[in-house]
């Protein structure tokens, strides 16, 4: 009897862990730490169905969800520019989903075969901590031509890489914009701006806190981010746009192929996409625009209509991703520190 006895316990703890995986699903997201807790426990009180997720930035979640194609971690992505999954569609990492709560997103906002879709959306601003831009005799940065400037060398300029940051590509690939589609112009500022950067962070949300602190002027961040410095007991950020132009990020969301629970991660980006989930970000101080049109932007939100925005090209921009990166790290900066 003992010999059943132990098979028949086994069956049913295999049976046990097969079930409590049918049940679960692994975020990997790219917002903030408090953004993406947020969203797993509301849609887990939503839904009944198990979530955690990692933290990442779309770079290093794009290079984690590639090294597991064939044994994949996680089964949604969440957050993090659109770029990152463009480049991930072109690879067969994304499994295309046409979700009923597509039709409440706007249209120019998600992948027209529906391998993700656009979940928010920021605007890539400067984040000036005023008092220590006045210790170099500065203003508030309103230009990228005034980012280079001498009085910020030796470390005035907070800014993420582009390997590993969503952020940081989103600034390089406006620059690629604001010169015509010019590469070399592109990395040739970024050269010149080089002598100005404090480090290259691994997450681009990390410029906001460094210019919080003190540590840099200036950070170039998503207006967003600033925003919630700002609300986290930092009175001296002010938060401008370039007057060139500027980029914006379109956070993205999909369902990842070879994903444990794909049931359970397609309701996932039903919630994500609906309206009463849209409307929770500024419970953490996540001002971003929302992509459900049913969902009006925050006061705090950046206002597109006031700002001005290069013409972003989602899916050029990441299909020149590997390329564009991989010049970055060889002519001007190695991986992140």
């Amino acid at each position: 009897m003992r010999p059943l006895a132990i098979a028949l316990v086994a069956i049913l703890l295999a049976a046990g862990c097969s079930t409590a995986r049918r049940d679960k699903i692994t975020v990997a997201c790219g917002a903030s730490e408090r953004w993406c807790a947020m969203m797993v426990k509301r849609f887990s009180d939503a839904t009944g169905v198990e979530a955690d997720f990692v933290r990442l930035s779309s770079g290093e979640a794009l290079e984690r969800i590639k090294a597991a194609r064939a044994r994949q971690e996680f089964d949604v992505w969440h957050g993090g520019p659109a770029d990152s999954y463009v480049a991930a569609k072109s690879q067969g990492l994304l499994e295309p989903y046409a979700s009923a709560k597509s039709g409440e997103i706007r249209p120019e906002w998600a992948d027209r075969e529906h391998a993700w879709s656009g979940i928010y959306a920021g605007v890539l601003a400067f984040c000036n901590n005023t008092k220590e831009l006045a210790k170099r005799g500065m203003k508030p940065i309103r230009s990228w031509r005034e980012l280079l400037d001498r009085r910020l060398r030796g470390g005035g300029v907070a800014l993420a890489h582009p390997a590993t940051s969503g952020t940081a590509y989103t600034t390089l690939w406006t620059h690629v914009e604001l010169n015509g589609g010019d590469q070399e112009a592109a990395l040739g500022y970024l050269r010149d701006l080089h002598p100005n950067v404090l480090r290259y962070n691994s997450s681009g949300s990390a410029a906001a806190v460094q210019a919080a602190k003190g540590e840099a002027a200036v950070g170039v961040v998503f207006s967003h981010d600033c925003v919630a410095a700002q609300e986290q007991g930092y009175p001296n950020l002010e938060v401008t746009f370039p007057r060139e132009g500027t980029g914006y990020e379109l956070g993205g969301l999909a369902v990842l192929a070879g994903a444990h629970n794909p049931g359970s991660a397609r309701r996932y980006v039903d919630w994500a996409l609906s309206g009463a989930s849209q409307r929770l970000g500024p419970l953490v101080q996540f001002y971003a625009l929302p992509t459900n049109t049913g969902v009006p932007a925050h006061s705090k939100a950046a206002d597109p209509a006031t700002v001005k925005l290069v013409p972003y090209d989602v899916e050029v921009a990441g299909r020149a991703k590997q390329a564009l990166v991989g010049r970055f790290g060889a002519e001007i900066a190695g991986p992140p520190g």
